[in-house]
């Protein structure tokens, strides 16, 4: 597939977007208005400044990227619109800002492709720890920036400049600061990390390079501990562990870190009170449907109601669920556009993290090659853990659902994720 041939599916995306916005208005008795023009612009203005910048600086990356972002990011702009059209004039804008800054990082690195990011891995490290660390600053801050507690998990902060007060979550900027330090990290020690002992008849990695794991292990529990936030807890680590398995190929680093991560998990279900919340509502959520049983009980009614084809964009009721268009945008698609629509988004999932990991593949350089697998292995497990929470696979995390949930960091960092596959992808094909 050429760029032409994306550029027609990014055509398709665009009227996905205006199209759906129109039939939710029919399905609630308005009328194709300036809002289906106004989607149709902003879309057309954000996915097609990115197909330029790629045709210009990126001409041979993969033509894969764009489209399937594109698709995610109209269904779940129709969702957020069907569900709540304030936040979803904030997404508009969000949009265009985050394709803004995609574009903007595909210039600078035009002429220098990423090798740059490679030398500065320590500045990247030290961002990644400042973004985490900012949620936990006291809410009584009298500077402008402050932590921010939603829903008993410290992971917002608020910026206020004069009239304009601007809510983020640090931590979806944080895990491609983390990406990055590590692709160079092991990029650099792999020879050292794959050294092993032997130790009766068991080949375990040396000890002093499970240091990491373990330095790893207690920066996520002392996340989770802090800010009482399993789902970035157990994001970060997972990340590390599997890119750490990812340069050595050494699957006692996996089983390790495993281990460490669920010994720990189990101990903070025991431990306090908002982790204990979801294990409850995950394991026996009609102990108590009025309370703690509530919000994933109303998931699973609205995915039951679904059926095979859904109830039609505007004619179901996903509004019942509290924060449908953040954490529960998937259990609305699934309502909506029923079973086909829900398999055709985790289509649209696997194939995108695909597409990532062909690129990593494909790398003859070890840090492009583990930059391109952590970003696709990023994307894909926060899909997963979103999509098993709404579904009650496994407890709710509490993060976003890549492209689709409203929120303006998510959106920020993925459209960032995409700039860097489509970049790294360039220059191996190139």
């Amino acid at each position: 597939m050429n760029r032409d041939a994306e550029a027609a599916l990014l055509v398709g995306a665009t009227v996905i977007a205006s199209l759906g916005v129109g039939l939710v208005n029919l399905a609630q008795g308005g009328t194709f208005d300036a809002q289906v023009a106004l989607t149709f612009f902003v879309f057309a203005a954000a996915f097609g400044s990115l197909h330029l910048a790629l045709r210009r600086w990126a001409p041979s990356a993969s033509p894969f990227l764009l489209p399937l972002g594109s698709v995610l990011a109209a269904i779940g702009f129709v969702e957020v619109y069907r569900i709540n059209p304030h936040f979803a004039g904030l997404q508009r804008w969000w949009l265009l800002i985050a394709a803004g800054l995609a574009t903007l990082l595909l210039a600078l690195f035009r002429n220098t492709g990423v090798a740059p990011l490679r030398r500065y891995r320590y500045m990247f490290l030290a961002a990644a720890v400042g973004l985490l660390m900012l949620p936990l600053l006291p809410t009584s801050w009298g500077f402008p920036i402050r932590g921010v507690i939603v829903n008993g998990s410290r992971l917002w902060t608020t910026l206020t400049l004069g009239p304009l007060r601007l809510n983020f979550q640090p931590g979806e900027i944080a895990k491609l600061a983390l990406v990055v330090f590590l692709a160079s990290y092991l990029a650099e020690r792999q020879p050292a990390l794959t050294e092993s002992r032997k130790v009766g008849r068991f080949t375990i990695p040396e000890p002093r390079h499970l240091i990491p794991v373990v330095i790893a292990s207690i920066a996520s529990f002392g996340l989770l501990v802090s800010q009482r936030d399993l789902g970035a807890s157990l994001l970060l680590f997972a990340v590390f562990v599997t890119m750490l398995y990812a340069a050595t190929e050494r699957t006692a680093y996996l089983a390790v870190g495993s281990s460490m991560f669920l010994a720990g998990a189990a101990a903070a279900a025991f431990t306090f009170s908002h982790v204990a919340r979801r294990f409850e509502a995950w394991l026996r959520p009609f102990a108590d449907p009025a309370d703690t049983g509530y919000q994933i009980l109303q998931s699973l009614f609205a995915l039951g109601s679904g059926s095979l084809s859904g109830s039609g964009l505007g004619v179901g009721t996903p509004d019942r669920i509290p924060a449908a268009w953040t954490d529960f945008i998937f259990s609305a698609v699934g309502e909506e556009l029923g079973l086909a629509g829900s398999v055709a988004v985790i289509a649209m999932y696997a194939l995108l993290v695909a597409v990532g990991v062909g690129i990593a593949l494909r790398s003859r350089d070890l840090f492009r090659k583990l930059l391109a697998f952590g970003l696709a292995f990023t994307l894909g497990l926060q899909s997963f853990l979103i999509i098993a929470g709404v579904t009650r696979l496994l407890p709710l995390t509490g993060i976003t659902l890549p492209f689709m949930s409203y929120g303006g960091s998510s959106l920020v960092s993925n459209f960032l994720i995409l700039a860097l596959l489509a970049r790294i992808s360039h220059e191996e094909r190139a």
